[in-house]
């Protein structure tokens, strides 16, 4: 019998902004989180203390998960920005730097909780309103027709990643394969309503990155000598299992089986197989798949036949092969297959890439699906670049449904703040005009610390009166005169030729101009959903009054 332990009673941490260890936990996550902000951010070193591998990364996807605390408090604004960034792809390090800003602004402003979280909310929602305006100053229309455009986005996510560790022709060349691989999964000529495809993506480690490319249809891992009935163009059929064809009795699901004692049990399962590839030889079956194991029998049957085996497909291969050819996922090997369940492959051939041989499925006709083969010189990198064309095609496909894009480089932050101050006269909500002022005043603050963030080598990030936008003054760069030397702004919209002069909101307009483009784009979609995220988890966090934890 077990030693019966009496149970610790629950710890309740009364008013968690005003203990001071959970307030420092606070500000170091701002501060890590900071550090990876932007391209030239610092990499961090991810290690767990009781083994296992070690991650080098600076994608808010892989960092959050690994930075798990165990103070509750902490962990309620890292899972709703991990919320954010499972939703969304992108801006997680934004929202994240910018929700611990305003708790840490509203601590040091010493207002009401409920004053700070009503103004927070009223200059969120101005900031949101301005931002689906037509006439913003810092959204710029995609033309989703033109892949300079599409690119430049791609772009943006492609050169934010430092742990890539990309030169300027390979990130250029990442993001164009991005762009490619997203406009395949794009259906052309489809009535009715549109479901995009899927992009596959293939990791060879060892390989230029110069040497990725993108292939219509489907790579799958194969063996070194594979059989090919031939190549072919024409359709043939094809069959897919997601049972195991291992021919082992835990294999044919829960229950007892019984088994006469004179009864070979193996020799009845693998003639049941036999059977079955009998049948599939019959039908002209061309193409056989199986998610699991194939027996060697049933393989050596097969092959015989002229039948290409494919077995350890995967359950992540699974539903895109599925689109490619038609197949229908046939679950047991004890009943005939049903001819609705085969599919057709157009087209079959062996493909190498690097060390790895690799089967070409392509489909009878037009495919959404298509397969992108990352090459980078070491493991690190390339899951890194794994992650970082992951977060492109969503950026992609989110521009699909607003096409519009915000300017990036920190400049997007900085002219919100200059509108959030434009509209601080207008009148409270549910609090003094005072109280107002100063909760505005921290909200702006904390917009312009963002933009600050992506500074890492000791320059000076300042604000031009005339545009809003951020510029960036390197530390070995001296000059009086403001707007000599700063060389680009934020977006790159904007050079350091003109003298600054203020000027009241709205800023000076560059939409007027078509030949000015910003070469630094984030993702409107994403970038408005997280000013909102980060805005209402530091509300959250601003109302909590008590954290009470089961320590047992």
């Amino acid at each position: 019998m077990s030693r019966l332990v009496k149970k610790s009673p629950s710890v309740c941490t009364d008013l968690p902004l005003d203990n001071a260890d959970i307030c420092n936990k606070l500000r170091l996550m701002r501060e890590l989180l900071g550090s990876c902000y932007g391209p030239t951010g610092r990499l961090k070193q991810i290690h767990n203390n009781i083994g296992g591998r070690v991650v080098t990364t600076s994608s808010s996807s892989v960092l959050l998960p690994a930075i798990a605390s165990s103070e509750p408090f902490v962990n309620l604004i890292r899972t709703s920005i991990l919320h954010h960034v499972r939703r969304f792809g992108d801006c997680g390090l934004f929202a994240a730097i910018f929700c611990l800003s305003l708790v840490e602004q509203a601590k040091q402003s010493g207002l009401r909780a409920k004053a700070v979280i009503r103004s927070n909310e009223h200059l969120a929602s101005l900031c949101t309103d301005y931002l689906k305006q037509g006439g913003c100053g810092c959204k710029v229309k995609l033309d989703l027709c033109s892949g300079r455009d599409l690119v430049a986005l791609a772009r943006s996510v492609v050169s934010s990643k430092p742990a890539c560790v990309l030169t300027e022709p390979e990130c250029v060349h990442i993001s164009r394969l991005a762009v490619r691989a997203f406009l395949l999964t794009v259906p052309c000529d489809t009535p009715g309503s549109v479901s995009l495809g899927q992009t596959v993506r293939v990791s060879v480690e060892g390989l230029p990155v110069t040497h990725s490319a993108v292939v219509p249809g489907l790579l799958v891992d194969t063996a070194e000598d594979v059989y090919l009935s031939q190549p072919c163009s024409l359709p043939h059929p094809l069959v897919l299992f997601s049972a195991s064809l291992a021919g082992d009795l835990s294999e044919l699901g829960d229950g007892l089986i019984e088994v006469h004692p004179r009864v070979d049990s193996d020799s009845q399962v693998l003639s049941q197989l036999l059977e079955l590839g009998n049948q599939v030889v019959r039908d002209g079956v061309k193409v056989f798949v199986c998610q699991k194991v194939i027996h060697p029998v049933l393989q050596l049957y097969l092959t015989s036949h002229g039948v290409t085996v494919v077995e350890r497909l995967g359950v992540t291969l699974m539903e895109p092969l599925i689109q490619l050819t038609g197949a229908q996922p046939v679950a047991t090997l004890h009943s005939a297959v049903q001819p609705t369940a085969y599919g057709q492959v157009g087209g079959l051939s062996v493909r190498r890439f690097g060390s790895k041989t690799m089967l070409h499925l392509q489909a009878c006709g037009e495919s959404a699906i298509c397969t992108i083969i990352l090459c980078h010189r070491n493991e690190t990198m390339l899951n890194e670049l794994k992650v970082t064309c992951q977060k492109a095609e969503h950026v992609l496909r989110l521009a699909l449904r607003e096409p519009s894009a915000l300017r990036g480089g920190g400049c997007t932050e900085t002219h919100l703040a200059a509108y959030s101050k434009s509209e601080v006269p207008a009148l409270g909500r549910g609090c003094s005009q005072t109280e107002y002022l100063r909760a505005a005043e921290a909200f702006c603050r904390s917009l312009e610390s963002v933009a600050r963030s992506l500074e890492h080598d000791g320059g000076t990030s300042t604000i031009d009166p005339t545009h809003a936008h951020r510029w960036t003054r390197p530390s070995d760069v001296a000059t009086e005169r403001r707007g000599v030397g700063a060389g680009c702004c934020g977006c790159g919209s904007l050079d350091g030729r003109e003298t600054w002069t203020s000027a009241e909101f709205p800023p000076a307009d560059l939409l007027r101009d078509a030949s000015v483009q910003p070469g630094v784009l984030d993702s409107f979609t994403a970038k408005l959903n997280a000013l909102q995220v980060a805005v209402e988890t530091a509300n959250l966090a601003l109302d909590v009054r008590y954290v009470i934890r089961d320590v047992n």
